[in-house]
């Protein structure tokens, strides 16, 4: 009778030990599981929640540039900054999703580009965009439906160049909190024959930073 006392006693001192073990593992893996695609100051760190604005200026050290194909002929922008504003942020693994509201170009030169002397500006129309990111293979991000006018001073006067992209796509890192985007073509929507037909847009911006929190801390993605 004793020994089947010992015996039931220890089983049970076995079973309570395991008890928190098992609870701890569970929260954690709770609390890993609702991490979203994006977050705050690291990977893993705070949700980016909906509404916030995030916002960055090219990587520092790099330009934005707007070349013909194969060629260095075009417009080198020295600023480029663009605000997004979150509109989902679901529990990873998933898709962000937001809304460029603003995309500014300065300080560009012209090269190559028969009769041009200048840039009298470079500017998005048609804002807001949608855009995503995901935190899928690659963090691919896309911007759609872009539109760019290109104002180029020639000795008869200005000339205007209009491009459009249905999807323009690069990729996040969580090196340097980055958006990449390399040799995505454009086409020539409207004007004149002095206008490159394609021009492909490379930039780098970084860090992303959440312009909605104190600290401005840098945008992850998971």
């Amino acid at each position: 009778m004793v020994k089947r006392l010992l015996l039931a006693m220890a089983a049970a001192a076995m079973l309570l030990s395991s008890l928190p073990l098992t609870a701890s593992s569970a929260a954690t893996g709770s609390a890993a599981a609702r991490h979203a695609v994006l977050t705050n100051r690291r990977v893993g760190g705070s949700n980016v929640r909906v509404g916030a604005i995030i916002k960055a200026d090219l990587k520092r050290g790099t330009k934005a540039t707007f070349f013909s194909p194969g060629s260095r002929r075009g417009v080198t922008c020295r600023f480029s900054s663009f605000t997004d504003r979150v509109t989902k942020n679901p529990f990873r693994r998933g898709t962000a999703r937001l809304r460029l509201t603003s995309e500014r170009f300065r300080g560009c030169t012209v090269s190559g580009i028969t009769g041009a002397r200048g840039v009298r500006s470079v500017s998005v129309e048609r804002l807001p965009y949608n855009t995503t990111t995901s935190d899928s293979r690659g963090k691919p991000v896309t911007i759609f439906r872009t539109r760019t006018k290109i104002t180029l001073s020639t000795i008869l006067g200005a000339i205007v160049c209009t491009y459009f992209k249905g999807a323009v796509r690069g990729h996040a890192s969580n090196i340097g909190q980055v958006n990449a985007f390399s040799n995505q073509t454009f086409n020539l929507v409207s004007g004149s024959g002095a206008c490159p037909a394609k021009g492909d847009f490379s930039a780098t911006y970084g860090p992303l930073r959440n312009f909605s929190v104190r600290g401005h801390p840098h945008i992850f993605v998971n």
